[in-house]
């Protein structure tokens, strides 16, 4: 599988879920809808993500000419994770992880979390500032101290019970700027690396936590947070 550390325009790809369908959407291209369940007489692939075996059904030729048109570089196939499928173990790939943890085609961790106090002060330290989806988080804080998420160990979000793994080095996918798809190979990743900020916080290149669940959550929507317990 390829991911936008080496094809940097897929940050450029939007996808929204509504209904029975999925839509992917990106600038001078038109949608592409896809439904929910992949039908069953679709392919299955073997793929390979952080060098553990995973399986995909092929989302078809239409999925499959979209995504090649749009990267121009060489032909791909879109494949969707089925829930009966093996998921991959994040243990394997990072031993901080329980061997319980799995996840499918993200690299290690269902979760990040990244504080907009943290993103601040990387900001005040860059020419060109930097924006949260540079780090791709799916869980955003605000109201915190800088880097406080650091000392976090576990979180409360309506019933959804999140505990910290580790922090997430940061890799060459944060120089991508979320708006044009091009990669700089700089920063903020030089910044992050700096003497100066090794020196104040500890974590080095790391902006974010990784994070995954304690506990399976229930079907209700869920809109509060609480910090369960602090390092």
């Amino acid at each position: 599988m390829v991911t936008a550390r080496q094809e940097p325009r897929l940050v450029l790809i939007s996808l929204t879920c509504k209904g029975d369908t999925l839509t992917l959407s990106a600038a001078y291209t038109k949608d592409l809808r896809l439904p929910i369940k992949t039908p069953t007489i679709n392919a299955v692939h073997k793929c390979r993500v952080q060098g553990l075996e995973i399986e995909g059904r092929d989302c078809g030729e239409a999925a499959a000419q979209w995504i090649t048109n749009f990267l121009k570089t060489q032909p791909y196939r879109l494949v969707h994770f089925e829930p009966h499928m093996q998921p991959r173990n994040s243990h394997q790939i990072e031993h901080p992880f329980r061997p319980t943890d799995q996840i499918p085609y993200s690299d290690a961790s269902p979760f990040l979390i990244l504080s907009e106090a943290s993103l601040a002060d990387l900001n005040s330290r860059l020419e060109k500032k930097v924006k949260a989806t540079n780090f791709r988080p799916n869980i955003i804080i605000s109201g915190c101290g800088v880097y406080a998420e650091d000392s976090w160990n576990e979180l409360l979000i309506g019933d959804v019970e999140l505990k910290r793994v580790m922090a997430c080095s940061r890799c060459i996918l944060t120089t991508v700027d979320p708006d044009t798809g091009v990669m700089s190979r700089k920063e903020p990743l030089e910044t992050l690396k700096s003497p100066q900020r090794t020196a104040e916080h500890p974590h080095l290149d790391a902006t974010e936590d990784h994070l995954c669940p304690e506990r399976e959550p229930s079907p209700e929507d869920t809109t509060w947070m609480d910090l369960r317990t602090a390092g």
